[in-house]
């Protein structure tokens, strides 16, 4: 909260995976080849405009934010844990491999929807996690319950970028955007449209309108790491 505490744009703050799936469908439409009992179909997304209002009046928005997707799947874990999926058929007990297989898609499905929404801009923050592999190297992931959705996320969106704090040559710090997938700090980037450099300064309205300028796409969606 500190962090944006002088940001004046609107704020929802969903407690459960339920009223996520919800907000989703309102801000971003329905799918209309999905069936009527799937989340964001065209009936879920009648029964959330009766409650929410009409949708007409998102125009206002040309920016999504998810903040954070660390935490969101923490409430999408503790949905999917819930469900048929999450206990053995045959034992009756706890099944923690059903539960994530739930959350990967649950998660994904959800991302997925959103970022397809049209006209916006879609922006997912997620905490990055420093780790040492099998191999001992040192590497960086996003901080997310379960590996599927931090691993095939960043072929979701178009731009992948960390805000990072790095050092000068006369040993100052300062914070950048690293954009670059073969950058020499080892981190999660990715830049489809072509036009970034591999360090940005930390301005995330110059950013997009830097991609979306170079690509002539009214819409960007991006996942940003923070170190």
């Amino acid at each position: 909260d500190l962090a944006v505490k002088d940001w004046h744009g609107d704020c929802v703050r969903p407690s459960t995976w339920p009223e996520f799936r919800d907000l989703v469908v309102f801000l971003s439409g329905p799918n209309p080849a999905l069936p009527a009992d799937a989340p964001y179909s065209q009936a879920h997304f009648e029964h959330v405009c009766a409650n929410y209002g009409d949708p007409a009046q998102l125009t206002k928005y040309d920016t999504y934010f998810v903040d954070s997707i660390t935490v969101l799947s923490r409430l999408a874990l503790v949905w999917a844990k819930t469900q048929p999926q999450a206990v053995s058929e045959r034992s009756g007990k706890p099944d923690t491999r059903g539960a994530y297989g739930l959350l990967g898609t649950e998660m994904l499905g959800a991302l997925s929807h959103l970022q397809h929404a049209r006209g916006k801009h879609v922006v997912f923050v997620a905490i990055l996690d420093e780790r040492v592999d099998d191999f001992n190297r040192k590497v960086f992931v996003p901080q997310i319950e379960g590996a599927k959705t931090a691993a095939e996320l960043p072929g979701i969106v178009d731009e992948v970028v960390t805000l990072a704090e790095l050092k000068t040559e006369e040993g100052g710090s300062y914070r950048a955007f690293v954009t670059h997938t073969i950058n020499p700090y080892g981190f999660p980037a990715k830049d489809r449209s072509g036009q970034l450099d591999l360090l940005e300064p930390p301005n995330l309205r110059a950013l997009i309108a830097k991609c979306a300028a170079a690509s002539n796409v009214p819409a960007i969606q991006s996942a940003i790491n923070q170190e």
